[in-house]
């Protein structure tokens, strides 16, 4: 599976749990094609790679779908994740209650001021770095969210690698990268630069012929 197929499945169920919230109990292709931004077609083209198959007049069932997708995400248990770095977009993240119903629980921030740690409106535990490894093994968490600034984030992605963390979502300036631990690439990491991101969306404003035939190339 492909990354593009994985981000579509991704997308397809979200969107299922929002028709289910709702009362839905069956979904048709153009829903979820609407839902992830494509065509009809890919989607019962990917849902045939995935020997899913649904009636033609009757859709598909929606709990069904769930199930299947959600097993193929690797969803089940609710998976924990922390917080490295409670400014801003820490405490944005922190607050967000979005995640709740993709499986996704943040349980806990760091970070290294004081002030932090006793502030009444956090909503959920913030500890001093020094409690890290202690949380994480405690808590079962294999995925960090890095939200610190550049000075710090080289120290930070090293304290979460000796504590087993396998995954990082990176917001910081600094572009990690994966390192080689008992013959494997370890942990899997995923940049967002918010700034890179806006400065190509100033490009493609800029020059919309060239990204559009960029993306049909």
């Amino acid at each position: 599976m492909n990354s593009d197929m994985l981000v579509r499945i991704t997308r397809y169920y979200r969107a299922l749990n929002r028709l289910r919230s709702i009362g839905l109990e069956k979904v048709f292709a153009h829903n979820l094609a609407d839902a992830a931004g494509v065509s009809a077609a890919i989607v019962r083209k990917d849902f045939s790679q995935l020997e899913i198959h649904g009636q033609k007049r009757g859709g598909y069932e929606i709990l069904d779908l769930i199930g299947r997708l959600g097993a193929i995400l690797g969803k089940g248990e609710p998976q924990n994740v922390i917080v490295i770095g409670c400014g801003r977009i820490g405490k944005a993240l922190m607050h967000y209650s979005g995640f709740e119903p993709d499986g996704i629980r943040m349980v806990a921030g760091f970070d290294t001021d004081p002030v932090v740690y006793a502030e009444a409106s956090n909503p959920i535990p913030v500890y001093p770095m020094s409690r890290l490894e202690e949380v994480v093994e405690a808590m079962n968490v294999k995925v960090a969210i890095i939200t610190v600034p550049e000075s710090a984030t080289a120290d930070c992605y090293q304290r979460l690698i000796d504590a087993d963390i396998r995954g990082i979502l990176n917001f910081s300036p600094v572009t990690l990268k994966p390192q080689i631990i008992d013959g494997h690439l370890s942990p899997v990491v995923h940049n967002i630069n918010i700034a890179l991101e806006l400065e190509q969306i100033f490009y493609e404003l800029q020059y919309p012929k060239e990204a559009t035939a960029r993306d049909e190339s």
